[in-house]
């Protein structure tokens, strides 16, 4: 079964959305991530907002270049005062982004502390989400709401959204691959590939830290990561993030070495029966 092949914006986070499409096709990618929306309070938002002109950039370069847009981020789930609700100003655009790119998925961000009033705002958004042909995606972190494959799951059956699977966070949560196999394959929406040490950072915010700015490229720690391709659905996709900060390398070199790291990880997979 043919793969997906992409590289998250996270691996390249100062290259602009149209240029990283561009770069992506260029070392071979099928597929990119773009952040079109901020994921977190201190990051320098690029102009991708529905009608701006970078968004516009962006789409003609995706039409020449062949290449799909398999997720954009951010949606940021965080708590309101006053009864528990998603404001639309708050993720309406991220979805008419997100249409207008063609972009499968989109990242909803797990901020809100309170579990129970997170897991209805994104059932809403889901349902909201219906109308852009775009499908919403949780993704367990050690240091967020969301910290088990469980709740994520549970979240996502209930909702019409999927899970997302990361390698670090697989690795960070101590998610066996049992457990990864025992998910329904409906709800597994992508794999975000990077490699790391096994042992975990000596504190929280080392590991935030290491998830943001510390990934090295697939193939370069000690992560299982043809066990986990192993673990999930046949065929699903399957990106590189992992942020190069400090590399000094030109982003086109710099994503080309991602896509031959992937490649050499994707061909020791041996794919799951379907």
């Amino acid at each position: 079964m043919t793969r997906v092949a992409g590289l998250e914006h996270l691996t390249l986070l100062g290259v602009a959305p149209p240029e990283l499409v561009t770069v992506s096709a260029a070392a071979g990618f099928g597929a990119v991530g773009l952040r079109v929306s901020p994921a977190t309070d201190d990051e320098r938002p690029w102009p991708m907002a529905p009608g701006s002109a970078m968004l516009a950039e962006t789409a003609l370069r995706l039409a020449d270049t062949g290449i799909a847009v398999l997720d954009v981020e951010a949606i940021r789930l965080r708590p309101w005062p006053g009864p528990s609700r998603l404001r639309p100003t708050e993720f309406t655009p991220v979805l008419e982004a997100a249409a207008e790119l063609g972009a499968r998925f989109v990242n909803a961000i797990c901020e809100d502390p309170d579990l129970s009033r997170l897991s209805d705002e994104f059932g809403r958004l889901a349902e909201e989400a219906r109308p852009y042909a775009v499908r919403p995606v949780i993704e367990f972190m050690a240091y967020r709401t969301v910290r088990t494959l469980d709740d994520a799951v549970a979240i996502a059956a209930g909702s019409g959204g999927g899970v997302l699977i990361d390698a670090l966070h697989v690795q960070r949560c101590g998610v066996g691959l049992d457990a990864l196999r025992s998910v329904d394959p409906g709800l597994v929406s992508y794999v975000q590939l990077c490699d790391a040490p096994l042992a975990a950072p000596a504190d929280q915010r080392a590991e935030i830290t290491e998830a943001r700015d510390g990934r090295l490229l697939p193939g370069d720690g000690e992560l299982p990561l043809p066990g986990l391709l192993a673990a999930l659905p046949a065929g699903v996709p399957a990106a590189v993030e992992a942020p190069a900060p400090g590399t000094g390398a030109h982003p086109a070199e710099f994503a080309a070495r991602a896509r031959r790291a992937l490649e050499s990880v994707l061909s020791q997979a041996k794919e799951r029966p379907s």
